[in-house]
């Protein structure tokens, strides 16, 4: 890990230049696609900072869109959102569970990463940290996190929440860390699903990890974007082409996309894995269990009960 990357501070390492291929975004977990947050405070704290809002509604459309705008835009949205998506998911979330998804996952019963009593001592870089929630439980396992998120905002809200851990403010297509520097790594709903090129995330997390390293990372199941993203029966109905890979975009007024997200097949997955030297070894897909009767954006227990939200994947390098 570079100097200056310490507990009770956010290093910060800026993005490569925009034209350069490497300029990527990733965040914390599962945002809903097409829909903003927003709802009744449920935190402990006080929220930090004053939201930010546009004067229009973004236009959401679906069009190509690049390394460098998804990259601007995604930082963009989470230094607005932050606020908001601490707000409303943060009972949930919890300030130390380590959760793989709306379905509720907890990695204490799926051990993706290995048991807990086999964390201690590890070096684990979690990718979209967020409010570093996940970090916070594998640092009281007795690991040694680093949370990572490309959104400033978010770290501050680590700050506030607390931890002896490093937060670093970078860019997961140029992570600021050494070769072999990682037993670990993991990402809950952060980095794959907003890059423009998450072959190049997966080829940088590989590079940090040691031989012999895990990556665990979630992201929305690839069938969902079939779906209108509702919690309802209207989002039962096949709409839009599996097969159709074009971006899903908010831009404003101007046309400057503020969000984007990326849409990858299973097999486009599997594929980007195996291309970044990794190996698959599970692909879980979460089950929406009896006891969780909330909805988050277009997950609910309707939909959840018949078709996967979530998809895990469990690779290794070798």
């Amino acid at each position: 890990m570079r100097e200056g990357a310490h507990p009770g501070r956010i290093a910060a390492y800026p993005a490569q230049e925009p034209s350069h291929e490497a300029t990527q975004v990733w965040k914390t977990s599962f945002v809903t696609p097409r829909r903003r947050v927003a709802g009744k405070s449920t935190t402990r704290e006080p929220i930090i900072q004053e939201p930010v809002s546009f004067d229009l509604e973004p236009e959401a459309t679906r069009r190509t869109a690049g390394a460098a705008e998804s990259s601007r835009a995604n930082r963009g949205w989470w230094d607005r959102n932050a606020d908001d998506y601490q707000i409303e998911h943060g009972t949930f979330l919890g300030d130390d569970r380590f959760v793989w998804g709306p379905e509720g996952l907890d990695e204490v019963e799926a051990e993706l990463l290995g048991p807990p009593e086999e964390l201690k001592g590890k070096d684990v870089l979690e990718i979209g940290a967020g409010a570093a929630q996940c970090a916070r439980w594998l640092a009281a396992q007795g690991a040694r996190p680093v949370a990572l998120d490309l959104s400033h905002r978010q770290l501050q809200h680590a700050l506030r929440i607390g931890g002896s851990f490093p937060l670093v403010c970078a860019d997961a297509g140029a992570l600021p860390f050494a070769d072999g520097s990682f037993d670990l790594a993991c990402s809950a709903y952060g980095a794959l699903p907003f890059v423009a090129d998450p072959g190049l995330v997966l080829r940088e997390v590989r590079r940090v990890l040691r031989p012999g390293g895990r990556f665990v990372f979630s992201v929305t199941h690839p069938v969902r974007w079939a779906f209108p993203d509702e919690p309802g029966p209207e989002g039962l109905s096949v709409a839009n082409s599996y097969f159709d890979r074009t971006p899903y975009v908010e831009q404003d007024d101007e046309g400057q996309a503020v969000y984007v997200e990326h849409h990858r097949t299973l097999g486009d997955r599997v594929r980007d894995i195996a291309s970044a030297g990794f190996r698959l070894v599970d692909l879980v897909e979460p089950e929406w269990p009896a006891w969780n009767t909330s909805e988050w954006g277009g997950w609910s227990p309707l939909r959840g009960n018949l078709i996967p939200g979530t998809a895990i994947f469990v690779c290794e390098r070798d």
